[in-house]
């Protein structure tokens, strides 16, 4: 079965922003999906050129050049800095909106056939762009198990209920809310409602709810007042920062600087064989410097307090796992 023309031009743009050099149709022919079954070159060059018409119309920036003096045919490619968009500002519920798209686009499903055009511009012989490979990326993330479940639980106007921990120490306790919004803030997630056990409206950050959000109750019982700005209770309630909690590191010897610029030594100390120092550090948000501490590896350890040693501990494994995909594909 032939493929559909709108997918043979997707194709075609994916092809062309994904390299640096310009491809002769000859090399598109054979790379693209829906070429190869052309009945004839003639046929197959009056399909490419009514393609790239259609492109060039559609205002994508269709580039032909050559790769070097030596190259005897025209190429062609797409230029990132002219196909992509700027930044964009996002109102906040616009923000949400692209942050759950963006969890379907980084679905494995998606991810494999991604990989697997890749691939087949690798063994082409193409020097793919790494760096980008998506002609769309969004700037907002929601890593979040509970974002999912909470924003489903204020469409559907239904309480829920979840284990939320408190800041700076590893107890919990559980919390029944009316959920009115979910609301991005300074780069972290937050659902704004009223509190059933404090009977009043407050913010809880979605990094600190534990397991399971579990929503109950019929649809359309719970909405946001009119006279409420969900934005306004989130900086309020972020407006002073908590107490700086202490956290205790071991770093290796000569290492990590970025960690020890702000750190006081302690002690030295040896650590599984390998001199180094005991630092202690003060963060008004220690969960936010999960990603921070685990990108030196093995040079920094954190020690305590326990839930932030724990969060770095799965970082580590997360990236080793993806690593060890890799390396089966």
């Amino acid at each position: 079965m032939g493929i559909p023309r709108a997918e043979r031009l997707v194709n075609l743009v994916l092809c062309l922003l994904s390299t640096r050099q310009y491809l002769t149709a000859e090399r598109i022919r054979g790379i693209v999906p829906g070429y190869s079954d052309a009945a004839s070159d003639e046929a197959f060059y009056r399909t490419f050129e009514r393609d790239k018409a259609e492109l060039r119309d559609l205002g994508i920036p269709l580039e032909t050049g050559r790769n070097s003096a030596f190259d005897g045919t025209d190429g062609y490619r797409i230029a990132r800095r002219d196909y992509e968009l700027g930044d964009i500002a996002l109102e906040s519920d616009e923000a949400a909106a692209v942050a759950l798209a963006s969890r379907l686009w980084e679905a494995p499903e998606l991810g494999t056939a991604a990989r697997g055009a890749l691939h087949k511009l690798r063994a082409a012989g193409i020097d793919v762009d790494d760096a980008a490979p998506a002609p769309v990326e969004p700037k907002v993330r929601a890593d979040e198990p509970a974002f999912s479940p909470l924003l489903a639980a204020v469409r559907e106007g239904r309480p829920v209920t979840f284990d939320y921990r408190r800041p700076a120490t590893s107890s919990s306790m559980s919390r029944t809310v009316e959920p009115w919004g979910v609301v991005s803030w300074c780069g972290r997630w937050y659902v704004v409602g009223h509190d059933r056990d404090r009977r009043a409206p407050r913010c809880f950050r979605l990094s600190r709810i534990i397991g399971e959000v579990r929503a109950f109750g019929v649809r359309g019982q719970v909405s946001c007042p009119e006279d409420v700005d969900l934005m306004d209770l989130v900086t309020g309630f972020e407006s002073t920062p908590p107490p700086a909690t202490r956290v205790r590191l071991w770093v290796a010897r000569g290492r990590a600087q970025g960690v020890r610029r702000d750190a006081e030594v302690l002690a030295e100390r040896e650590l599984g064989g390998i001199a180094g120092e005991e630092l202690r550090l003060e963060l008004s948000y220690p969960e936010s410097a999960t990603g921070w501490l685990a990108g030196y590896g093995p040079d920094v350890v954190v020690l305590e307090p326990e839930t932030l040693r724990k969060a770095v501990r799965e970082a580590h494994l997360a990236t080793l796992e993806t690593l060890r995909e890799e390396g089966h594909r």
